[in-house]
Order: structure tokens, then sequence, then C-alpha cells
């Protein structure tokens, strides 16, 4: 279970810095002690980053991609994926267990001041569990290395299913991990996913030209057309 810091114990968390194209820095903070969610993983930087590339940023023609766009991140851990969305003006909402909402209340205080067009709000989400309260559907579903646990796979699945609608695109992405179970938790993932899901992989020519790894797969998702 992930323990909220105290935010005057340095002791309990560190903070990772992830520099914006603009500048200025995301301050993530990271319990020290906890679960997975508690740290900020590379997955999670590579997709944080592709939403600053090029393709989506700030033009002449007019303000970002992401401007007023409804995101939903799941399995958001730190928030810094939907907290980077909410910097650059897309409306978020980071989803996460109960345990993770501490954190995910301080890092979107502690990261207020760059967010100025957009909005960033945590709220509990248990995947499987009834999604009313995050319809209607939102024009994107952000998720960062959230295929790992073989118990989640199917409930993850359906979460998918109730929260797309035939607009959404979904950006997954994930590191590739060779040990253990992580193969047949992967292929059981993407078997299931792929029934109801259309797969586009985004190559690494259109990923940020730093954060990018052969290892970490970024995907573009579509409900099939019924």
């Amino acid at each position: 279970m992930a323990v909220m810091p105290e935010e005057e114990d340095s002791s309990s968390y560190f903070v990772r810095e992830i520099e914006k194209t603009d500048g200025s820095v995301l301050k993530m903070y990271q319990c020290s002690k906890g679960d997975v969610g508690c740290v900020v993983w590379d997955a999670a930087i590579v997709l944080s980053k592709y939403l600053e590339t090029e393709q989506f940023s700030h033009s002449q023609a007019g303000p970002s991609a992401w401007s007023c766009k409804r995101m939903v991140e799941l399995g958001a851990g730190t928030g810094v994926v939907g907290i980077m969305a909410a910097s650059l003006g897309a409306n978020v909402t980071v989803t996460d267990l109960e345990d993770l909402q501490p954190l995910l209340e301080l890092n979107i205080r502690k990261n207020q001041d760059l967010i100025s067009t957009g909005s960033v709000t945590a709220k509990v989400l248990k995947w499987g569990d009834d999604v009313a309260d995050f319809l209607p559907h939102p024009d994107y579903i952000l998720m960062a290395d959230c295929i790992y646990y073989e118990q989640s796979v199917e409930p993850l699945v359906e979460t998918l299913k109730l929260l797309s609608g035939p607009e959404t695109c979904i950006f997954c992405c994930y590191e590739e991990r060779t040990v253990g179970v992580n193969p047949e938790v992967e292929r059981r993932f993407f078997e299931l996913l792929l029934q109801d899901f259309e797969s586009e992989e985004i190559p690494a020519e259109k990923q940020d030209p730093e954060f990018n790894s052969p290892d970490i797969h970024m995907l573009c998702l579509r409900r099939r057309p019924s």
C-alpha cells in the first residue's frame, strides 16, 4: 500500500524533474516506500514527452491539439502523464486506486502553477467497476505501463471498452519485459483487447527524439466499427 508522505519529512519522498520543451519543469513527487504506482516509470515519461511533440504542439495556427480535450488517465500512479497533458491545455481526470490518491493530489498541487488553460482532477477508479462518473466518453484515454498484473488484464480491457466511444483515441505506452510472467500477461492482454480494438504502433521517429526506446512501445488504439 502506498503511504502518503508528509511534506515536511523529506526522507519519505524524492522528486523527479521532467523538463518541458518550453523550459518549465514538472516536479513529480515519488514515495521512497510503496507499490509500483509510487514512482515515475520510463514509459510514463516517453508518453508524456510524446504529447509535447511537434505534431500536437502549439503553432501559429492556434493552440495545441490538446486544448480543451477531455482525457482520462488510467493507472496514473504519480500522475505525470495526466499532469503533462493538463499543462498543455487538456482537461484531465487522473485515476488510480484509493491509496494512490494522496500522492496524485500532492503532485497536482506541486505543479498547479504550470496548468493555466487546462485542468486536472484525481478520482478513484478500480478497473472493471462502473465508469458512469467518467462519461460522456473522453476524447483520449492515456495509459502508461499498466500491463503487468495477470489478475488485472480482464478488468482493464473491460474498463477500456466501457470508457471508450467510437471517437475515443487510446494512447497505450508500455515497456516490453521478457522475464517471469510478463510475456504471458502481455499476450493475454492483447488477445482480449484486439477483439474490440484496432491497434497502430507509433514509430520512434514520431516520438520525442530523446525520450524513446526500442523496449518501450507506443500504441494508438480505437474501437473497431460495430
